[in-house]
């Protein structure tokens, strides 16, 4: 059973409709992307909660035209996206490749040494934070979902459970002292109030320290069409010059800017207080220029883009009604959260897909979001 909430079921218990920019407080807003509405991507379900109320959101995408971000036009309560979080990041190997290279890398850019203080903010099972300890340096972790953070301080990162504010800040700076690396990787875009993390991570920085934040990046998601990482976890979709104007507003900088391979393509940002003696890097003004070259200034780029994922669905939907027809059995390769965004708007469910089939046991036998299909093994692929 699905329960649609509308805009006058909106309460800050759960969700709320967002009446201003996140970054610089502009509340002229333009509507540019229509998902519908969704249930969160990653509120799996088991089969004993088929008929229970499922609740649907607004997937509905804003632009800025002060600063140029993109961000949606609802924010759901975090309690309901992450406190029963399934995801754990190191079912992934090449997502832990990706963090050892992440913290080797970072180790060298900005000359972190032996006892060093690192802090992850959103650091789920500590896949980036155990090769920081590989390398000398002092970790501690910060994450909401409760179990896992339990799991990870039993095996010896501590781990705080909650979101990072002022007070938690000062709590771990108090017992552990100021960190010479703040991390947040696909947590920037994930936080609704982004001045309160920003004035949590100056507390916990130190003077010379740097704070880096990873996230899929704009540019990205336009050229390679990837709307179906639009869902409610993801508040903002990130580019360098909106950025550059929210950082100065909290007395920060922005030194350097990587392009990275994560999520098919991401920005890595690296910040650091004003007084700090850390210099910007050329690469700061060369990407800055790549994003004007590009059209990440222009409504009219966003109204093309939306009109491709219309016609993404059209084109995708004709061929599985067309293979359905010809009796052909379909199934989905992952579960990611994703593939939720696709299914749902797309209209795609359990009538066209027969299963979908995935590595992560935390997901198997249980149901995908709003569409009801069943998540398996992959084993079940050696049947056929």
């Amino acid at each position: 059973m699905q329960l649609q909430i509308t805009e006058k079921d909106f309460t800050k218990s759960n969700s709320y409709k967002l009446s201003q920019c996140r970054l610089c407080k502009n509340n002229r807003l333009k509507k540019i992307i229509n998902l519908g509405n969704t249930p969160p991507a990653n509120s799996f379900l088991n089969k004993t909660q088929i008929n229970k109320f499922e609740p649907f959101f607004p997937l509905h995408v804003n632009f800025c035209p002060v600063c140029r971000q993109l961000q949606l036009s609802h924010v759901v309560s975090p309690d309901i996206l992450f406190r029963d979080y399934v995801y754990v990041s190191s079912t992934s190997p090449v997502f832990i490749k990706h963090f050892e290279d992440y913290a080797k890398d970072t180790a060298k850019a900005i000359n972190l040494k032996r006892g060093a203080l690192v802090v992850d903010i959103g650091s789920n099972d500590g896949i980036l934070l155990k090769p920081f300890k590989k390398l000398g340096m002092r970790v501690v972790g910060v994450d909401p979902a409760t179990k896992i953070a339990q799991k990870v301080t039993k095996e010896g990162i501590k781990t705080y459970p909650d979101y990072l504010t002022e007070a938690l800040a000062e709590k771990i700076v108090k017992k552990h002292g100021q960190a010479l690396a703040i991390t947040a990787n696909n947590v920037f875009a994930h936080v609704d109030n982004l001045d309160q993390l920003t004035k949590a991570a100056k507390i916990l920085l130190n003077k010379e320290g740097v704070f880096i934040i990873e996230a899929p990046y704009l540019i990205v998601l336009l050229q390679k069409n990837l709307f179906d990482t639009i869902y409610h976890e993801h508040l903002s979709y990130l580019s360098l010059k909106p950025l550059v104007g929210f950082f100065k507003n909290h007395g920060m900088k922005i030194i350097d800017v990587w392009e990275t391979g994560s999520h098919g393509g991401s920005i890595r940002v690296f910040v650091s207080k004003v007084e700090s003696k850390r210099k910007i890097n050329p690469s700061v003004k060369k990407l800055l220029k790549k994003e004007e070259k590009l059209g990440l200034d222009n409504l009219d780029t966003y109204i093309k883009f939306a009109n491709r994922i219309k016609q993404n669905k059209k084109e995708l939907t004709a061929l599985l009604k067309a293979l359905k027809k010809k009796g052909v059995k379909i199934a989905g390769f992952g579960a990611p959260a994703k593939g939720n965004t696709l299914l749902n708007y797309f209209k795609i469910g359990n009538e066209t897909l027969d299963y979908i089939v995935d590595d992560s046991t935390y997901k198997q036998s249980l149901l995908t979001p709003g569409t009801h299909i069943p998540v398996v093994s992959p084993k079940i692929l050696k049947t056929y």
